[in-house]
């Protein structure tokens, strides 16, 4: 058998059998009990871990297909955790997210790009407060037991989002916030 032949019989057997590790899967329910949003950013030379309790995910997601994947999130802003009672009440003031205006953040995919290795960079519109800016977020996507784990997380300067203004607007809170999610999804 040439090499000719040897090459065409293996791809041949890999098209008919499928080949480990290449098997599509497509995810389209985001489980919000087994997923968690959080944040963290320095105060004061500390740092500080947030999370955000109530939030919607939807997701269509083929690993065969990422560039037609859409994922979306709708973050309740009342439901932060901050680490206390007064800092989640300052949070929901007019200085800081204005949950009275503006009581959801959201975030809306419009492109994603597979980096291989099951690595993704979903590109989108970030909306805080009204404003809306363009993000990316490099994602890995871990496959445990028929559960897509998409994990990942990305630097956003809250200043961009008008977010911590008056008094707030100095160094006393670092204007980077680092946002870090694991939204978990079963196969389908």
């Amino acid at each position: 058998m040439n090499l000719r032949s040897l090459r065409a019989s293996v791809v041949a057997t890999l098209a008919l059998t499928g080949a480990p590790g290449l098997e599509a899967a497509a995810y389209t329910q985001v489980n919000p009990a087994a997923s968690t949003l959080s944040f963290t950013y320095q105060q004061m030379g500390s740092r500080v871990y947030g999370t955000f309790a109530t939030f919607v995910g939807t997701l269509d997601f083929d690993t065969a297909r990422p560039q037609a994947a859409h994922a979306a999130l709708a973050i309740e802003l009342k439901s932060i955790d901050a680490g206390s009672d007064d800092a989640n009440r300052q949070l929901q003031t007019p200085a800081w997210f204005d949950t009275a205006a503006y009581p959801v953040a959201t975030f809306e995919s419009s492109r994603v790009d597979a980096l291989g290795d099951d690595r993704y960079q979903i590109t989108g519109n970030l909306t805080v407060r009204g404003v809306t800016r363009e993000v990316s977020v490099p994602v890995q996507l871990k496959s445990q037991g028929g559960i897509g784990i998409f994990e990942g997380e990305l630097v956003v300067q809250r200043s961009a989002f008008s977010v911590g203004t008056g008094e707030w607007a100095d160094t006393v809170v670092s204007d980077d916030i680092e946002i870090r999610f694991r939204m978990v999804a079963p196969e389908h």
